[in-house]
């Protein structure tokens, strides 16, 4: 889960009105000008694990379940695109018993780095620095979007191959002086941003976890 920056609402969205209209009114469409948009936020990437996302194996989500807040059916701010994996993200979610919607991290309001760490292992935990009530957000969203579990051995598929790297920049970091590495370091994190599962990769880069 890393930051992510909305744009301006899809046009067709201010067509549907809560109590008028339901999702099932959207068109084919309508669902393409929204997922341009959510591609422009997010790229081709889950909003909550990070992973590819494409035609096949994606779903337009409600971060507040529109059978649960039917008045933010058709607000833009509540619509993320996710994956479509069964055991996490947005299908985990909306199968969980309720729960107190400001206790999930939203990542277009806050930033999920202030929260959440990777470690080399593929695993996300909440960070040691965190408040109690930081530190309870944390540990839902990990439960509720069940971010780690099955996610762990995916995520290690893409971190493991940083992992020499990482060890690499922490022998020049020990050696040089930090104008002398932290450019390089830098520049493999701009390098790699846009790759699936980029906050993990990241974090193995920089030996947060």
């Amino acid at each position: 889960m890393r930051k992510l920056q909305r744009g301006a609402a899809p046009v067709c969205l201010s067509k549907f009105r809560h109590g008028v209209n339901n999702w099932a009114d959207v068109s084919p469409a309508d669902k393409a000008e929204i997922w341009q948009e959510l591609e422009a936020m997010q790229g081709k990437r889950c909003a909550y694990c990070e992973g590819e996302i494409n035609k096949a194996n994606r779903h337009i989500e409600h971060f507040r379940q529109k059978g649960r807040d039917p008045s933010l059916t058709f607000a833009w701010s509540n619509l993320f695109g996710s994956c479509n994996r069964e055991d996490s993200c947005g299908k985990h979610k909306d199968r969980s018993p309720i729960y107190p919607p400001p206790v999930l991290i939203k990542p277009d309001s806050e930033d999920p780095e202030h929260y959440l760490v990777f470690d080399q292992h593929g695993g996300v935990s909440p960070r040691n620095s965190l408040t109690a009530a930081e530190h309870h957000r944390a540990t839902e969203t990990i439960r509720i979007f069940n971010l780690d579990a099955s996610l762990r051995a995916i995520r290690f598929s893409h971190v493991t191959g940083y992992i020499q790297t990482a060890e690499y920049f922490a022998e020049l970091e020990a050696q040089y002086e930090e104008a002398e590495w932290l450019p390089l370091l830098e520049q493999e994190i701009a390098d790699t941003a846009h790759h699936p599962f980029a906050t993990a990769i990241k974090h193995v880069l920089t030996r947060q976890g």
